[in-house]
């Protein structure tokens, strides 16, 4: 794995400004002790001021930019219909609302399209882990005959033939033909530029006491306490960015499982999804089968399904209805203003 390194430089995403060098994200880390006070739980999950890139590809404005228009051209489909932003559209916080992620050929994937908000800190990548880098994720979409349906050589015979994409790609890395992992570089170099937007709750970390509802202060202590979200759903992300069985329904999907066949623990375990934005991201889990918020607290209050794989974590928790509402309204302040993002012009 590439150990991140810094980079210091200004970076705009969704009208929101943030300086680009070695990432706070590991001082972020949960502990399950909370006997201390509000303030000292709130240091935990203050937002690091920039964005960690990894040593084998470094940020520069061209690669972006370049990464930004592969992102948004539907050349990287098969059929010219489809590109990257029609499953993580940037205005429903770069996922696509649906239970299930669909194809080129209009027919359901197996599991839902993960939001990549944050997806700078978030390796290893997808429902099951099987991504190791950013850079490794781009042509599994695109390459699967189920999703984007663009053969490798085919893609890059198409970028090749248009003057404007030789020109960015020369921009963007010099000399040389353009290559599968120039197009990773570029589109992980993008996609890590997509972080999400300040939330009340970061401006309740920094002091403003207004910018947070009694409700959702309750509900922030039931978060970190009795009810042992912060377990999983810990750092500035919200996430620990493993994999877990949570005790939900999975039919024939194991996850990780598959993965780690001998393991009795990644047996149907998922990776811990980020809440940031999470109000606003229904359907729930790997599937779309949980549909709301208030479901899904449900599904944790009852503990899940008790078997061998499900996390030491997950057991009942005797919610009253009291807190499970307050409990829903500090997760509504994990949501950012959502600001609009404007499509490149694209070579042709």
């Amino acid at each position: 794995m590439r150990k991140p390194r810094g980079l210091r430089l200004a970076l705009t995403s969704g009208g929101v400004v943030f300086a680009v060098t070695m990432a706070l994200w590991a001082g972020a880390s949960y502990s399950s002790d909370t006997s201390g006070d509000r303030a000292s739980l709130q240091k935990k999950y203050q937002r690091p001021a920039e964005i960690p890139f990894p040593e084998g590809d470094t940020y520069s404005e061209a690669k972006s930019k370049l990464g930004k228009m592969l992102f948004f051209d539907p050349i990287l489909s098969g059929s010219k219909s489809r590109s990257c932003a029609t499953c993580h559209n940037p205005g429903l916080s770069w996922a696509d609302g649906l239970p299930r992620a669909i194809g080129e050929k209009q027919a359901a994937l197996p599991v839902r399209t993960p939001t990549i908000l944050n997806v700078a800190w978030a390796e290893p990548l997808g429902w099951d882990g099987h991504f190791r880098t950013l850079e490794a994720v781009a042509f599994g979409p695109i390459g699967s005959p189920k999703n984007m349906n663009m053969p490798e050589p085919q893609l890059i015979q198409r970028l090749t033939a248009i003057p404007g994409y030789a020109d960015a790609f020369h921009a963007a890395f010099g000399d040389g033909a353009i290559t599968r992992q120039k197009i990773e570089f570029a589109l992980a170099t993008y996609e890590r530029s997509i972080v999400s937007s300040e939330a009340p709750f970061d401006r309740w970390i920094k002091g403003d006491e207004s910018a947070m509802s009694e409700p959702a202060k309750r509900g922030f202590d039931l978060f970190n306490g009795k009810a042992n979200c912060a377990s999983c759903h810990n750092s500035w992300a919200f996430t620990d960015g493993s994999f877990h069985d949570i005790g939900v329904a999975h039919g024939n999907d194991i996850g990780r499982g598959k993965l780690f066949p001998k393991s009795v623990k990644l047996r149907y375990a998922f990776k811990t999804p980020t809440l940031r934005d999470v109000a606003r991201r229904a359907p729930y889990m790997h599937d779309g089968s949980v549909p709301t918020l208030n479901a899904v607290i449900d599904l944790y209050d009852r503990g899940g399904i008790d078997r061998p794989s499900r996390a030491d974590e997950i057991k009942p928790l005797g919610l009253s209805a009291n807190e499970k509402a307050d409990l829903i309204a500090f997760l509504q302040t994990l949501t950012g203003q959502q600001e609009p993002v404007s499509e490149p012009p694209l070579p042709r």
